[in-house]
């Protein structure tokens, strides 16, 4: 079960973790989505929260429903690029403004990432 934050409404959570399933590869194109009342189990929420979810990705563009069949992943690999992109320039952006926050300069936040790059690196 997820657990969800009180910062934004759940179904966009919830779409959030279907959409980062779809750019991380998870969930492939023509791959079936798990049925309304599965993921409604799943992330422990009303299943008029799914519904919502869902509605909204597929107004994106990212799942397609088939009357008789449910839902499927409807992006190509360059629809996940495109949406791999976009997430990580609002996370660069809210990285961004939070270092900034606490005074870091362009040149600490640029060593900042080359250090905690390579020591992500050797970790591996």
């Amino acid at each position: 079960m997820e657990k969800f934050n009180n910062n934004e409404p759940i179904y966009i959570q919830v779409m959030n973790i279907i959409r980062h399933q779809i750019v991380s590869g998870e969930l492939k194109e023509n791959d079936k989505v798990k049925s309304v009342r599965e993921l409604a189990l799943l992330f422990g929420v009303n299943p008029n929260t799914v519904q919502k979810s869902l509605t909204e990705l597929e107004k994106e563009g990212l799942i397609r429903t088939e009357r008789t069949n449910g839902r499927f992943v409807c992006v190509s690999k360059q629809q996940v690029d495109k949406e791999k992109r976009k997430l990580a320039v609002s996370k660069t952006q809210e990285y961004l403004a939070w270092m900034r926050k606490m005074s870091f300069q362009e040149e600490e936040m640029k060593e900042f990432l080359r250090s905690e790059w390579k020591g992500e690196d050797n970790h591996k």
